[in-house]
């Protein structure tokens, strides 16, 4: 055997070591190796120790993901000292990465449960997690509902966009429990003050309802009181 030969062997048996498949079952750090020998790959996660790879985005969903993303960011921009992220890798725990597909997160000095990595990933549970989902039938609302509620995510938002629906749910005794309107047809974020939602507004892509709900929420004494706890611990 040539050495030439040997070595393109080995290298077929280490390319082999590292592909990456729907359905594997591997260790975090190996799901990790495998993903970061894959750059082509754009999303890919690990839930209960099962590799889970995402078709292609199509407008279906990048859409309501970008409605979700204006709602989290127009309220971080009132809210300096809170932190959000775009399909941000988190490390929950040894069987489960995940890149929600947008989460808002509190620094450790005002009781956050998660931190930023060395290697710039997120460990532990963030604070707010949202989920874009197929249907009703997707791990969105199964699988990773309940590993974020294990891992103790206190708020996780899913909107099954096909089904025309949006579920808040809210971390009470383990259990994740729906949040109920306020009197003025509003959601309203207990662990992050002010932020306020219309979902009929969301639903429909009418940011400027959603923007105006948001705008209610953020003119409520309990958000100028969030802001102080913020600046006095930054």
């Amino acid at each position: 055997m040539t050495i030439s030969t040997l070595e393109h062997r080995q290298r077929s048996k280490l390319d082999e070591t590292l592909f990456l498949e729907n359905g594997d079952r591997l260790t975090r750090a190996e799901f990790e190796r495998r993903y970061s020998a894959h750059p082509e790959i754009e999303k890919a996660e690990l839930i209960e120790g099962v590799v889970y790879m995402s078709s292609p985005v199509r407008l279906g969903h990048g859409r309501p993901h970008s409605y979700l993303m204006y709602w989290l960011t127009s309220y971080c921009a009132a809210t300096p000292g809170v932190d959000v992220g775009d399909n941000v890798t988190v490390r929950l725990d040894e069987d489960n990465e995940f890149q929600p597909d947008a989460l808002l997160r509190l620094d450790p000095r005002v009781g956050g449960r998660s931190r930023v990595s060395e290697d710039d990933f997120i460990e532990g549970p963030p604070e707010l997690v949202a989920e874009v989902a197929v249907s009703s039938a997707s791990y969105d609302l199964h699988g990773k509902l309940n590993v974020y509620r294990r891992a103790g995510v206190q708020e996780y938002v899913v909107w099954p966009v096909f089904e025309k629906r949006l579920e808040w749910f809210e971390l009470r005794e383990g259990q994740y429990v729906p949040l109920t309107a306020a009197a003025d047809g509003l959601l309203y974020s207990r662990v992050f003050p002010g932020l306020a939602l219309l979902p009929e507004a969301l639903l429909a892509g009418d940011l400027a309802r959603v923007l105006a709900a948001l705008q209610t929420g953020l003119a409520r004494p309990e958000h100028a009181a969030f802001l102080d706890r913020l600046r006095s611990a930054t």
